[in-house]
């Protein structure tokens, strides 16, 4: 089975989980871009309801046209939002690159193998709850254009700097049958591996459901489309079938490519329910219900 991240057991009730992520800036303030591309890199261990516990710093630098003064404070974010989520930062590597900084992590986390949490599982009847609103992909793309308030853009920065620590840990807590994290191929590309891990299943989603960043669609709907989200369309367009209702411009935000996006969780009516409840009262306000799943049409994401 693919999923979001490595595991290696070691004994009946502890494994090893493993991951590795970096990625160019997407904000303008260096200390931000750190936290998000660690909330980023520790996200795909709390998509298997693992702890994360030791990370390594990966960096690509631009030596000879940057000031060092901006790594300093892009590390310096990496290192405060490793220490709120409780992880030792034991190392790293770098190298200089002649053209952008990158930064991300190596990170390891540990579980038990019996309460993994995979893409795989979906169970016809599930509800779908998604931990973070959408929109990242458009909203830094209108960033560049230099388009974007500074109340949308601190809105956007502060979600993809948040942990999905509590989310996960609730999810690991109630029990559900099925996680993801929403990150690069968008919702409908990481739906569309949820449902080729599961059997015999479809998922409808409503879009009116589907939390939103301000201005995203706005922005949708002059064309602000990075080229990762029409790479996306490219790829599961085929997998995803819009009613009428929906117009075309709407339907960039299921192919959007996400940075340090929510998780997708499934889980039975009443867990679901119950689950929703407590992500609200933990502060997770942009949780909802977007969807659920279906036994028809198998293999396909119905949007209405």
């Amino acid at each position: 089975m693919e999923d979001d991240a490595g595991v290696y057991q070691l004994r009946e009730e502890l494994a090893i989980i493993t991951s590795v992520d970096y990625f160019t800036p997407i904000v303008k303030d260096p200390y931000i871009y750190g936290q998000i591309a660690v909330a980023n890199a520790l996200s795909d261990v709390y998509a298997m309801g693992g702890k994360p516990i030791i990370a390594m710093n990966i960096v690509c630098f631009p030596a000879a046209s940057m000031d060092l003064s901006m790594l300093e404070e892009v590390l310096r974010g990496g290192s405060d939002k490793l220490k709120e989520a409780n992880v030792l930062l034991v190392g790293g590597h770098s190298v200089i690159d002649p053209r952008e900084i990158k930064y991300g992590l190596s990170v390891v986390g540990i579980i038990d193998p019996r309460r993994i949490l995979t893409k795989g599982g979906l169970t016809v009847g599930d509800k779908l709850i998604l931990t973070k609103a959408l929109g990242t992909g458009i909203i830094n793309n209108a960033l560049k254009a230099g388009m974007v308030d500074d109340n949308t853009e601190a809105e956007v920065a502060q979600s993809m700097a948040t942990l999905n620590r509590k989310a996960s840990e609730l999810a690991v807590e109630v029990g559900i049958h099925a996680c993801t994290d929403i990150t690069g191929f968008g919702i409908a590309g990481h739906l569309s591996e949820m449902i080729r891990e599961s059997q015999n299943v479809g998922i409808a989603i409503n879009y009116s459901l589907l939390p939103l960043f301000s201005r995203v669609e706005e922005f949708a709907k002059i064309g602000l489309i990075p080229p990762g989200s029409q790479r996306n369309r490219g790829f599961y367009e085929e997998n995803v079938i819009f009613s009428k209702e929906i117009p075309d411009w709407k339907q960039w935000v299921m192919f959007d490519a996400q940075t340090s996006g929510g998780l997708m969780l499934s889980a039975p009516t009443q867990k679901a329910e119950r689950l929703l409840a407590r992500l609200h009262e933990e502060g997770i306000e942009k949780a909802s219900i977007v969807g659920e799943v279906v036994d028809y049409p198998q293999g396909k994401i119905v949007v209405k």
